[in-house]
């Protein structure tokens, strides 16, 4: 699809196209097809795909002779999102050679605070909705998000391979050791654990991931500890849970995926008395799970109207994301419905 790069900026309509994010618990797609951060987000070079000549001079694409595109897509975030904002990027950079697509592991509060609400990137992926503070931060720097809700995950609780004192928890238990003031031994918890103290390993508070499980597993009553070991490298957790015995951590459900041999993944009751379940995707899809939780990628509405490669990356990334290459990765695709509906909001927006 092209468009008349050359349109005047002043009527380029402001409009906020945010989807509903109060989304907490448990979350049931409709189904799967079954099928390095730059300084301006932006190449100095403008233009637009389909080899318009034109295009905005901030950070726009530019159309070479063959109309391929180039330009600059930045992209911040999440870390649970960042595996699939980056296999997207290097898939379609191999179709558009001439486009740099960065994807830069920030967290979802880090990446709206640091780089997508100060207008220092086009995308930033998010492990739970954008908070009104957040919104309040992006268009006081005229950045309007667009939300896109592009897959789901199911949050993984994790313990040394050798804690065989230990398969499942329930919210509460998990609430007792991860809030502030709260357990110290794990018996404390039960009294057949080990009379061992807690070695905790989890993101940290910039953290999309961190802030869904303080306000649906941890509860609004209580402050998440800070007697844990943050980080935005969620290899890291996986590498501590590892190395101890006592040791516990919680990160998306892909990165358990790949160290599952590594670390041994706890069952979750979200009330006493129900029937603990394990992560898994399928658990995920139908709902089944109570650590099932969206995950998004939000859009600056500005690089979707003005920069041609943000909008053809946003578009290959939603189209893709229906696809069995997001459940390769470890996280539940969006259904038809989901992509169609992320498609028209996209087209919505890129139209003005």
């Amino acid at each position: 699809m092209t468009r008349d790069s050359e349109r005047p900026s002043d009527l380029v309509t402001r409009r906020k196209f945010l989807l509903s994010s109060g989304v907490a618990g448990t979350v049931a797609l409709a189904g799967c097809s079954g099928s390095g951060e730059t300084g301006d987000g932006g190449s100095s070079d403008s233009g637009g795909s389909g080899g318009n000549s034109g295009g905005s001079s901030d950070g726009g694409s530019s159309g070479d002779s063959s109309g391929g595109l180039s330009g600059a897509v930045v992209n911040s975030g999440s870390s649970t999102v960042y595996p699939v904002t980056n296999a997207m990027a290097e898939r379609f950079m191999e179709q558009h050679p001439e486009v740099n697509v960065t994807v830069d592991s920030t967290g979802s509060g880090g990446g709206f605070e640091n780089h997508f609400c100060p207008g220092n990137a086009d995308i930033n992926g998010a492990s739970r909705g954008i908070k009104d503070e957040e919104v309040e931060h992006c268009t006081s720097n005229d950045v309007e998000p667009v939300e896109f809700h592009i897959a789901s995950d199911a949050l993984t609780m994790a313990v040394n391979n050798d804690a065989d004192w230990v398969d499942s928890m329930t919210f509460d238990e998990m609430s007792q050791i991860w809030r502030e003031d709260g357990a110290e031994l794990w018996s404390d918890v039960r009294d057949e654990w080990p009379d061992e103290p807690f070695e905790l390993y989890g993101p940290a508070s910039t953290s999309g991931t961190y802030d869904w499980f303080n306000a649906n597993v941890i509860g609004e009553d209580y402050n998440h500890t800070a007697q844990h070991e943050p980080t935005e490298e969620d290899n890291l957790i996986v590498q501590g849970i590892q190395d101890s015995e006592y040791a516990m951590g919680y990160f998306g459900y892909a990165y358990y995926n790949e160290n599952s041999d590594a670390v041994k993944a706890i069952s979750v009751a979200a009330e006493e008395g129900d029937e603990p379940g394990a992560p898994s995707l399928a658990a995920a899809k139908d709902g089944t799970y109570p650590m099932a939780r969206p995950l998004f990628i939000y859009g600056s509405e500005q690089s979707i109207q003005e920069k041609e490669q943000v909008y053809e990356f946003l578009n290959f990334y939603l189209e893709n994301a229906e696809t069995d290459m997001v459940q390769e990765i470890g996280y539940v695709p969006s259904s038809v419905e989901m992509r169609d509906e992320n498609l028209s909001t996209l087209e919505d927006v890129y139209n003005g």
